[in-house]
């Protein structure tokens, strides 16, 4: 098989995931379970991406000064900072580590 056939099968997977969600009827959407489960979903993916980025490197793992700067940003977010602290904390912190001479 070749790569159109993946590409043109991938398409049609997510048209058929986006159609099902218009098809769900409006106060199964409207329950408070639903609103758990996609509040605990966002939150996972959100940290799962922010945690690839700061690790990653290509194919390869790789502490560096972004893991400091996460650390930095989480005891900071721990703290109970306001979210614009805990992202100038991290700055900070990778820009330190970044002078101290960690890449």
């Amino acid at each position: 098989m070749s790569l159109w056939f993946w590409v043109i099968a991938a398409c049609v997977v997510a048209f058929a995931t986006k159609l099902v969600g218009y098809l769900i009827p409006a106060r199964a959407l409207k329950s408070k379970r639903m609103s758990r489960v996609a509040g605990a979903l966002t939150i996972g993916l959100l940290a799962s991406l922010t945690v690839v980025n700061a690790v990653a490197s290509g194919t390869q793992l790789t502490f560096d000064a972004r893991v400091g700067a996460l650390v930095a940003a989480a005891i900071a977010s721990l703290l109970r900072a306001p979210f614009l602290v805990v992202v100038i904390v991290g700055a900070l912190a990778a820009a330190l580590l970044r002078l101290a001479g960690m890449p």
